[in-house]
C-alpha cells in the first residue's frame, strides 16, 4: 500500500544516519527502539548524545502534555549515560536497551524513584527495590529517567490525579490521553520515549494506545510475571505489558518483560526470545470474527464504528476473511461479572485506606465507590462471578473453533475533553459508572487472552482510534504477527505524526 505522509517523516530522516554522522537531536528521538539500539551498539551515536537528545525533547514537549513525572536530575542521568558509554568502549553491553532512556509507569516499583500511583496517600520516598518487570528492563541496560503519569491508583481510563495533574493527548492537548497508562501512550506518541511499559486491567494498555496512534499489547495472563506482591494467586485481572510505535519494538520489550519467576507462581515458563524474529507470517486465509458493538449493546460515539469497519477492509485487503460474529454469552452477564470481580479486587487493595476516615477523604469518589461495592459482596457473589468468568472463557473458546482471531474497537469514544473526568453519556446513553464507557475492553481481560490495540486512523477532527486484535489463550506471537501484517499494510504511526512534531519536522 503506497503511503503519502502528511508531513516529512522524522523516521525517514533518522534512517539516513550514517556510521560517521553526528545526528541532530530530532533524528535521534525519531528512531524507533530497535533502530536506536542498533545505532548505540554500532557506536553511530553515544549514550550521552541519546540522553541529551531525549532530555531536550522532553523539555520541549512534556510541559504541554504532562506525560513524564518525577523526572530525574539531568547531570545524574548524563553521568549514567557516560558509564554506559565506557562499558561499550570496553566491549560490554548489558542488553538491547543499553543506554536507552526509559520511564516506568507510576504504578510499578523502581528503585531510586517514588511510586506515587497518582495519590497523596503514597510515600514521596524513593523505592528501594524494582518490580519483577522493571528489574528485567534495568538488566537489559535501560537508564530510568522518571515515571509516566497514571490515573489515581490506576482507576479509570483518564490519567489525571491530584499529585501530578492530567496527562494530555499528543494529537490534541485539550483532550485526554487515556489511561491508566496515559503518560506512557502520550510520551511514546511524542517520541519522548523509545518504548514504554504499562499495565492493563480495563484496557489500560489498549485505550492509551488507541488515543495515541501507537501499539499497546495486553499479553496472555501470566506471560509477564507480576510482583513482588503480597497476594500472588487471586489477582488475575491486571497484567503488565509493552507499548511501542512498531510491533517489532513491542515484541522486543515483551521478550524483556516475559518469562517465569518463582515469586509469581502462575507465570508462564515459555521462551519468547524468538518473537521479534518471527513476526513475518502469511496471513492470507485467516478467519477473523468481528464482534463490533455486541449487536448494538455497546453505545459508540459517532465515527468510531465507521473507522473500525473501514479497518476491516484493510484486513480483507491482506487476504483475511472477515465476518460478523456473536458470542453465546449475554453482555449484561459479562458486565455484572466484571463489576463483581473488580469491586472485590479493588476493595482488597484499597479497603484499609477506606476504613480510615482521614485517608478515605483523600480517595477519589470512584475509588470509594469501588470499595463500597466490595463491602456489599457476599462470598457466594464472588464465587458466582468466577464461574461466570470461566463460562465466558469457554464461550470465546467456542468462537475460536471457527475463527483464528476476534476483532473489536479499542474504545467506545474518541479522546474527550481533558477537564472532564469521564463521559457521562455515549451516543445518548447514560453511563451508570465511571468506567462503563470502556466496557468494550473487558472481554479479553476476563478471559485472560492476548489482545493488542492497533492504530486504524483518525476522525475528521484528527483524533485517533484503535482496534483490538484478540487471540486464543497464549497465542501471543500469533496476535503480534497479525498486528505486524496490519502495520505493514497501513503504517499509521509514521503516516500521521502528532501536529506538534509535524510542524517541527517541516521547519
Amino acid at each position: 500500500m503506497a503511503i503519502a505522509p502528511d508531513a516529512p517523516s522524522l523516521a525517514a530522516r533518522a534512517s539516513r544516519i550514517g556510521p560517521h554522522d553526528t545526528p541532530a537531536l530530532d533524528d535521534i528521538v525519531a528512531l524507533d527502539a530497535l533502530a536506536l539500539s542498533d545505532a548505540i551498539h554500532e557506536r553511530r551515536v553515544s549514550c550521552r548524545e541519546v540522553m541529551q537528545a531525549y532530555l531536550a525533547h522532553i523539555a520541549r514537549y512534556n510541559p504541554t502534555v504532562n506525560a513524564i513525572v518525577s523526572l530525574r536530575d539531568a547531570e545524574a542521568l548524563l553521568a549514567e549515560a557516560d558509564a554506559r558509554d565506557r562499558q561499550l568502549a570496553g566491549g560490554e553491553s548489558l542488553g538491547w536497551m543499553h543506554g536507552m532512556p526509559h520511564a516506568v509507569k507510576d504504578l510499578a516499583s523502581c528503585a531510586g524513584l517514588p511510586t506515587r500511583k497518582g495519590s497523596p496517600l503514597t510515600s514521596t520516598a524513593p523505592d528501594t527495590q524494582d518490580s519483577i518487570s522493571v528489574s528485567r528492563i534495568r538488566a537489559a541496560g535501560a537508564i530510568f529517567i522518571g515515571k509516566t503519569n497514571v490515573s489515581e491508583f490506576g482507576l479509570g481510563s483518564h490519567s489525571y490525579n491530584p499529585v501530578f495533574g492530567a496527562t494530555r493527548n499528543a494529537y490534541d492537548p485539550s483532550r485526554v490521553a487515556g489511561g491508566s497508562s496515559g503518560g506512557a501512550g502520550s510520551a511514546l506518541a511524542l517520541r519522548m520515549l523509545p518504548v514504554a511499559d504499562g499495565s492493563d486491567m480495563m484496557g489500560s494498555l489498549r485505550n492509551p494506545a488507541a488515543f495515541g496512534n501507537v501499539y499497546g499489547f495486553r499479553p496472555s495472563q501470566g506471560r509477564v510475571p507480576y510482583g513482588p506482591a503480597p497476594e500472588v494467586f487471586v489477582q488475575q485481572l491486571s497484567t503488565e505489558g509493552p507499548m511501542g510505535r512498531t510491533v517489532a519494538d513491542v515484541a522486543q520489550l515483551l521478550v524483556t518483560q516475559a518469562g517465569y519467576d518463582a515469586r509469581s507462581p502462575l507465570s508462564i515458563a515459555q521462551d519468547v526470545s524468538h518473537f521479534p524474529a518471527s513476526l513475518q507470517r502469511d496471513v492470507k486465509g485467516l478467519r477473523l470474527g468481528w464482534l463490533g458493538d455486541y449487536g448494538g449493546h455497546l453505545p459508540m460515539e459517532d465515527g468510531v464504528m465507521t473507522l473500525c469497519e473501514a479497518a476491516l477492509h484493510d484486513f480483507a485487503a491482506m487476504g483475511c476473511e472477515v465476518e460478523a460474529c456473536t458470542p453465546d454469552f449475554g453482555p449484561d452477564r459479562l458486565w455484572q461479572t466484571w463489576l463483581t470481580l473488580r469491586h472485590w479486587l479493588v476493595n482488597g487493595a484499597l479497603g484499609e485506606m477506606y476504613a480510615d476516615p482521614a485517608r478515605r477523604d483523600k480517595l477519589k469518589p470512584e475509588a470509594q465507590w469501588e470499595v463500597e461495592g466490595g463491602n456489599a459482596l457476599r462470598a457466594a457473589d464472588v464465587f458466582r462471578a468466577c464461574v461466570d468468568r470461566s463460562e465466558w472463557y469457554r464461550s470465546l473458546a467456542r468462537l475460536f473453533e471457527r475463527y483464528d482471531f476476534l476483532l473489536m474497537p479499542s474504545a467506545q469514544v474518541f479522546p474527550f475533553d481533558a477537564d472532564t473526568h469521564w463521559p457521562t453519556a455515549v451516543a445518548g446513553k447514560s453511563m451508570d459508572t465511571y468506567h462503563r464507557w470502556m466496557e468494550v475492553v473487558i472481554g479479553p481481560t476476563l478471559a485472560g487472552l492476548p489482545a493488542i490495540s492497533v492504530p486504524i486512523g483518525f476522525d475528521a477532527r484528527g483524533l485517533p482510534m484503535g482496534l483490538q486484535i484478540i487471540g486464543p489463550a497464549q497465542a501471543d506471537l500469533a496476535v503480534l504477527q497479525l498486528a505486524h501484517a496490519h502495520e505493514r499494510q497501513t503504517a499509521w504511526v509514521s503516516r500521521r505524526l502528532p501536529p506538534m512534531l509535524a510542524l517541527d519536522a517541516q521547519r
